[in-house]
């Protein structure tokens, strides 16, 4: 099997060897949105790969391609953490939240109008 190479084996060691590769770089945190959005839509085309086979065992697997799909979207959205390269890459984004309420109107163009 690993002397003859076949198009299969070649396409195999080819998807594996980009799963180790995005798999590295959401676990150090390199480039987290771009290496998740890679495995989102990996498990995207492994889910609906699944369903369209015809054993019945294979919709196991397919579910769980969709959950794992979820997760990696949730990562895409919330980014990489405090410890990541990125953060050491591009800086650190500290979200403040104000304490009190914010009022989302100018209150001048109310009191322009007044004059």
């Amino acid at each position: 099997m690993l002397g003859e190479p076949s198009s299969h084996s070649i396409s195999v060691w080819a998807v594996g060897s980009l799963a180790i590769v995005v798999g590295s770089a959401i676990f150090f945190g390199f480039l987290t949105p771009a290496a998740t959005a890679m495995a989102t839509i990996g498990y995207l085309m492994t889910g609906v790969s699944s369903f369209l086979m015809t054993k019945a065992t294979n919709h196991i697997n397919a579910l769980a391609a969709f959950n794992l799909a979820a997760i990696s979207t949730a990562l895409v959205l919330l980014g990489p953490g405090a410890f990541s390269l990125d953060a050491r890459l591009f800086g650190r984004r500290e979200i403040i939240i104000p304490e009190g309420r914010v009022d989302l109107v100018d209150d001048s163009q109310e009191d322009s109008a007044l004059d």
